[in-house]
């Protein structure tokens, strides 16, 4: 399956809060969109493996993925080393993504930035041809994506550009809140940093901080790192209306 856009995580529910409108926008443009999490969140401290996995799966189809798979890297262990590159080019080559999009360069969660610099190197060297992978037995092509952008998690970054995400925004929050084991239930559980209404309720404001800047009700914002941003012409960039 070639992708025209790939969102890969460090964990279950970071793609879900980060760029899950950008995902849902294009998937309604027609385009091939799905999630690769490099690992299973078996760290959080509520819920658990199986838990995490049914959730996933319910927001995949609130999402509408046209895929979804996860590396089962060690949740906050994993390195970035030229075997965990391996898999994660393997990845890359498989779905041929267009675009990635990936962890903030710097983030609250460790593995966050870790994950960035790993997905960042990968999709570099997935390019190379004398780097060779196999799937199923047959030799993988070199594939490197044409742009990478580092979605924004719990740091603020000032967004490079900033997608406006306001008519899925309510879909959005739906597949957020699929993860029921992490964020606001009353269910019960140990209290966590991300456990709390009040969580949710800064997603919101995030969100609304994010629409206000390019004048919409809510956006999601992205960094280019190293890279610059290139128009054909100004037909498709979104300028709001003068009041």
């Amino acid at each position: 399956m070639k992708l025209d856009i790939l969102a890969i995580a460090a964990h279950p529910d970071d793609a879900e809060l980060s760029c899950a409108g950008t995902l849902l926008l294009h998937k309604q443009l027609g385009q091939k969109i799905g999630i690769l999490d490099l690992t299973r969140g078996e760290l959080g401290s509520r819920g658990s493996i199986e838990i995490r996995a049914e959730e996933s799966k319910r927001a995949s189809e609130i999402l509408e993925l046209d895929m979804r798979d996860n590396l089962g890297f060690k949740d906050g262990f994993f390195a970035n080393d030229e075997a965990h590159k391996m898999a994660l080019i393997q990845k890359i080559r498989q779905y041929q993504p267009t675009i990635v999009l990936a962890n903030a360069p710097s983030d609250r969660h460790p593995d966050h930035g870790r994950a960035s610099q790993l997905i960042k190197e990968s999709c570099f060297l997935a390019g190379l041809i004398k780097i060779e992978t196999t799937l199923d037995g047959q030799a993988q092509q070199a594939w490197r994506p044409k742009k990478v952008f580092f979605y924004i998690q719990d740091m603020y970054i000032e967004p490079h550009f900033v997608i406006d995400i306001s008519k899925v925004f309510e879909q959005k929050m739906e597949s957020i809140l699929a993860y029921g084991s992490q964020f606001f239930s009353k269910d019960g559980g140990p209290k966590t940093y991300i456990s709390s209404d009040e969580y949710v309720n800064m997603i919101k404001y995030r969100h609304a901080l994010m629409g206000k800047k390019i004048g919409s009700a809510y956006g999601e914002g992205f960094v280019l790192g190293e890279s610059h941003l290139g128009l054909h012409d100004f037909t498709n960039l979104f300028i709001p209306e003068l009041v």
